[in-house]
């Protein structure tokens, strides 16, 4: 029998303005020290600003970005006898979901923009185009797979 304990998963309630629950679980990655109404502000002015640029609904630009930079596949290290492999699996879709978040918002942050709005709106854009750093991530984690692939009998 398993002494591990059921797992809860946390299910993130809708946001008020678009009724979608990935961007209020973006509202919460992006909120510090408890600040949700000042996190709340930041994403809809992004969302806001997304529309005036693109001139489509700013939802499925903010979707699509989050689809194209969720990785399909990581290295996760295994120790065989002394050695340690990288070897590569599948993520999961709750950790995708995750790892895009963290990596667009990274990729914001480093962003020459003024503000934390432009850098964001920027960032969410070249994801939505394919192009930016949150994508050269995702890019750089699917080399390090295919590349390691040779460990792929490793995987427990």
């Amino acid at each position: 029998m398993s002494r591990k304990k059921k797992v809860i998963h946390n299910y993130v309630l809708p946001d008020v303005k678009f009724g979608d629950p990935l961007i209020m679980k973006f509202i919460n990655y992006i909120m510090k020290q408890g600040k949700k109404t000042t996190s709340e502000k930041i994403l809809y002015t992004v969302l806001d600003e997304l529309k005036s640029k693109k001139q489509d609904d700013p939802v499925k630009v903010f979707t699509k970005a989050i689809e194209n930079v969720k990785p399909v596949i990581e290295t996760r290290s295994r120790r065989v006898g002394g050695a340690t492999y990288q070897v590569p699996v599948e993520v999961r879709e709750n950790r995708q979901v995750a790892l895009a978040f963290r990596w667009i918002l990274l990729a914001a942050k480093a962003r020459s923009e003024k503000t934390i709005v432009n850098k964001l709106a920027g960032e969410i854009l070249d994801a939505y185009e394919n192009k930016g750093n949150a994508i050269k991530k995702k890019e750089d984690t699917h080399k390090m797979a295919d590349a390691n692939r040779a460990f792929a009998h490793y995987r427990w």
